[in-house]
This record gives structure tokens, C-alpha cells and sequence, in this order.
């Protein structure tokens, strides 16, 4: 087998978007999945075992992304899906005309590929006022799971 036959177009460690957790083990504060978004939860209600044997969770959460509330009941002994969530601050560099956004991290590295945020509606206008056209150093906080990236704050440097 010669080199030109074996290509390798990209790696990855394999590392799951989402981790499994059994539903009574869920906080308030915490993440979890609903309907195949990321949502923080908001409240639980625990409803006692019934005929069948099981406490079932009722859960009301916040999509992280959209901010729209979702519902879920699980009994608590079966298993959910967890998001891994991960958040990094970033200081932004330039915004374009198209609302893209470039940041910069304390490393030096780079990232062009977020936008500014639709969700809440006036958070892009305010980015924008904070930032003056490069006048004012912004930071801002960056939210992702499951593949999504969202900035979900900034503040302006003093």
C-alpha cells in the first residue's frame, strides 16, 4: 500500500457532543437536552412513584442559544443526554458588514466564524455601540455545545 492511497481528510479525538446522565442526578442550574437542544434548567418537579414504579422529573429549561423555554418529563431512574458546554472569553477584534464577528483569545488565536448574537434582541445593537468602530475594547464571553457557538455576554474595557 503506497502513501498516496492512504489519506486522512481530518481528524477528531472522537470526544461526544452530549454525555449520558441518569435523570434524577439533573440540577437546577444545570444542562441537559430537550427535544435535541441544549437547555439550562430552570426548575424540577419530582412526582411521587405511581402504579408503574417510577418518580417521574419534570423538568423546565431555557435553550441556552434562543432563550426559549422547553419542557420535559423523564422518569428519574432512566437516562437523559447531557450537553458538554463549554464557555471561552474572547476579546473582539473587528466586526463586519455582515455582523461576523473576529476574535481574539489571551493566546492569540483567532476565530472568524461567529456572528453576532440574534438572541437577546438587542445584545448585536449594544455590542456594536460598546465596540465604536474599534474606538473601546470589548470582551465578550462565548458559549458552545453540541457544534453551536453563541457570544451570551461582553463588557466594554475599561
Amino acid at each position: 500500500m503506497s502513501d498516496s492511497e492512504y489519506v486522512i481528510e481530518s481528524s477528531d479525538a472522537g470526544a461526544s457532543a452530549t454525555i449520558p446522565m441518569e435523570a434524577g442526578a439533573i440540577k437546577k442550574g444545570g444542562f441537559m437536552m430537550i427535544k435535541g437542544k441544549p437547555c439550562k434548567v430552570l426548575s424540577i418537579s419530582v412526582s411521587k412513584t405511581g402504579k408503574h414504579g417510577h418518580a417521574k422529573c419534570n423538568f423546565l429549561a431555557v435553550d441556552i442559544f434562543t432563550g426559549k423555554k422547553l419542557e420535559d418529563m423523564v422518569p428519574s431512574s432512566h437516562g437523559t443526554t447531557v450537553p458538554v458546554v463549554v464557555r471561552t472569553e474572547w476579546e473582539i477584534i473587528d466586526i463586519g458588514e455582515d455582523d461576523e464577528l473576529t476574535l481574539m483569545d489571551e493566546g492569540g488565536n483567532q476565530k472568524t466564524d461567529i456572528n453576532l448574537p440574534s438572541y437577546p434582541d438587542t445584545m448585536a445593537k449594544e455590542i456594536r455601540e460598546a465596540w465604536a468602530e474599534g474606538e473601546n475594547q470589548v470582551s465578550c464571553s462565548v458559549q458552545g455545545a453540541v457544534g453551536i457557538e453563541q457570544v451570551i455576554s461582553f463588557k466594554k474595557e475599561a
